[in-house]
Parts: C-alpha cells; sequence; structure tokens
C-alpha cells in the first residue's frame, strides 16, 4: 500500500483573483492531472441583446493562469523580503 500526497491548493473558495482576461471569484477547486484546476465566475456585465445562454461567466482555470490580488498587492506596496509570499489559504 503507497500512500499519495496532494500539493496544498493555493487559492480557497471565495477568494478574489485575476488571469489574463479579467478577474473572478473562486467558486470551486479540483485536483486533476497533476494540478490544481480552479472554477473562478466572472463578474457578469451588461446583458447581450440576444440575452444570457447560462454560465458564460464562468471558467476552468489551471493554478498556474490565475494570482492573487492579495498577494500582488503586498507584493508591491509593502515589498517584502521572503522569496515566497504568504499562502492565500
Amino acid at each position: 500500500m503507497s500512500a499519495s500526497v496532494l500539493p496544498i491548493p493555493k487559492f480557497c473558495n471565495g477568494q478574489t483573483v485575476s488571469f489574463i482576461g479579467g478577474e473572478g471569484i473562486i467558486k470551486n477547486y479540483r485536483f486533476k492531472s497533476g494540478s490544481w484546476e480552479y472554477l473562478v465566475e466572472m463578474p457578469m456585465g451588461p446583458e447581450p441583446q440576444m440575452g444570457r445562454v447560462g454560465y458564460e461567466t464562468m471558467i476552468w482555470l489551471s493554478e498556474v493562469d490565475i494570482y492573487s490580488l492579495v498577494n500582488n498587492y503586498f507584493e508591491k506596496v509593502l515589498n517584502w523580503k521572503q522569496k515566497k509570499p504568504a499562502k492565500a489559504c
């Protein structure tokens, strides 16, 4: 019998994050294919003329495609000297 250890997710449910293309809130996450994926809900803009189809504002993103607004703020403003800022979770 062998034990496998999952890495700790970098982001938590309800956390506001940013990525190329916008910002959003983590709604769920899962470990898939050796890395964490996060379901990110983006704020809805004005309703288009054709109406809304469904959850077009939710997308699964890989952990490497997301960064925390909180950690980036502290890194820039407080100029931390740590090599790795504190985890968001």
